[in-house]
C-alpha cells in the first residue's frame, strides 16, 4: 500500500517557509552535482495543451513527475495543470508514495519566484507584487506573505486578484503598481508581453514564472537582452523558457546568463550593484519536484493519508 498525498496534504505538509528552504537545498545539491536531473521531455497536444514528463534523482530517491498544461481548460471548468508525482527508492525502486502533481507545482513555483526575488532583488527592496492570480500565482502570494512581505496583487480577473490578495493578507492593485514594484513575480499563460523593452526600471527584480513552454514568452527579447539575467537551468530556459526567443534572435548566449543554484552555493555572483536589474527566468524543475515531495514525505506520519494498492 503506497500512501498518497492530495492537494490538500501537500499544502499541509510543506507549508510556503518549508518550501523555500528545500528548493533553495535542490538548487545547491544541483549546481555541486549531488542531485541529477535528464532533460524534461515535452509531449505536444497543440494547440489545446501539452504533456511534460520531469524526472530527478537525488537524496536517495527517484522522482517522476507526469503533468499537463493546458491554458484554456480554465474556460471549461477544468485546471490548467493537472497529474501525478511518483516518489520512488533509489536503493531498491520502491514506489514510496504519489502525490498530486498541481500542488506540487504551486508549491515549487512559489518558492522558487521568492527565493529568486530574495536572492536577487536589492537589499532595501520595499515592494513585492504578483502578476497573475491563478494556483501558481496564489502561491508566490502566500509565500511573500510567509517571507514578511505584504503581497501586492494584479489579475486581468479583478475579483480573483481581490480573493488572492486577501488569502495572502496582502491587498489587490492596478496593473501599472504591480509591474512598479522592487521585487516582481509573473505568473501568466505567457501569451502576451507584460514587459516590454525598455519598461523595467533601475533596481527593479523580475522572476518571470509564466513562460515555461515553446512560445511563450512575459518579457520583449530586448528588454531581456538588457538587463542581468539568471536562469534555474540553462538547458531548459535556452530551448524552452523566455531565454529561448532571445538565443534564437542571437541576442543571448551562454555566458550571458548565470544560474540561480551557482549564486546559491557560493560560486557566482548575484546583484552587483543597487541599480542593477535583475530577471531570473524559470522554467520549472524536476529537482524542485523532488525536493517539496521530500519534504511532504517527512511528515507523512502526522497526516492522515489514503494508501493504494498497486
Amino acid at each position: 500500500m503506497v500512501p498518497l498525498l492530495t492537494a490538500e496534504h501537500v499544502r499541509a505538509a510543506v507549508p510556503p517557509a518549508r518550501a523555500v528552504d528545500a528548493v533553495r537545498d535542490a538548487f545547491v545539491a544541483y549546481a555541486r552535482g549531488e542531485w541529477t536531473m535528464p532533460p524534461k521531455t515535452y509531449v505536444p497536444a497543440y494547440p489545446a495543451g501539452d504533456f511534460r514528463a520531469m524526472p530527478a534523482l537525488g537524496a536517495g530517491h527517484a522522482l517522476l513527475k507526469w503533468v499537463t498544461s493546458f491554458p484554456g481548460n480554465p474556460e471549461r471548468g477544468l485546471p490548467t495543470v493537472s497529474g501525478v508525482v511518483l516518489l520512488s527508492s533509489a536503493e531498491d525502486g520502491r514506489l514510496v508514495a504519489l502525490l498530486d502533481a498541481a500542488a506540487v507545482t504551486a508549491v515549487r513555483t512559489g518558492a522558487a519566484a521568492v527565493l529568486a526575488a530574495e536572492t536577487l532583488g536589492r537589499d532595501d527592496a520595499g515592494t513585492a507584487a504578483v502578476v497573475g492570480a491563478g494556483v501558481n500565482g496564489e502561491a508566490a502570494a502566500l509565500t511573500f506573505a510567509a517571507r514578511g512581505r505584504e503581497p501586492l496583487v494584479w489579475d486581468l480577473d479583478e475579483s480573483r486578484a481581490a480573493a488572492v490578495a486577501e488569502r495572502a493578507g496582502g491587498r489587490a492593485c492596478s496593473r501599472e503598481e504591480a509591474l512598479a514594484a522592487d521585487l516582481l513575480v509573473t505568473v501568466t499563460p505567457g501569451r502576451e508581453v507584460l514587459l516590454p523593452e525598455g519598461s523595467l526600471r533601475p533596481g527593479q527584480h523580475v522572476s518571470l514564472m509564466g513562460a515555461d513552454g515553446p512560445g511563450k514568452a512575459e518579457i520583449a527579447v530586448g528588454e531581456l537582452a538588457r538587463v542581468r539575467l539568471y536562469v534555474d537551468d540553462w538547458e531548459q530556459a535556452s530551448h524552452g523558457g523566455e531565454s529561448a526567443a532571445a538565443v534564437e534572435a542571437g541576442v543571448l548566449g551562454r555566458a550571458d546568463a548565470t544560474s540561480l543554484g551557482d549564486v546559491l552555493a557560493g560560486t557566482a555572483d548575484g546583484r552587483t550593484s543597487p541599480d542593477e536589474i535583475t530577471a531570473f527566468d524559470s522554467t520549472g524543475l524536476a529537482l524542485q519536484d523532488l525536493a517539496v515531495a521530500l519534504a511532504a514525505l517527512e511528515q507523512c506520519d502526522e497526516l492522515d493519508l489514503p494508501r493504494v494498492p498497486l
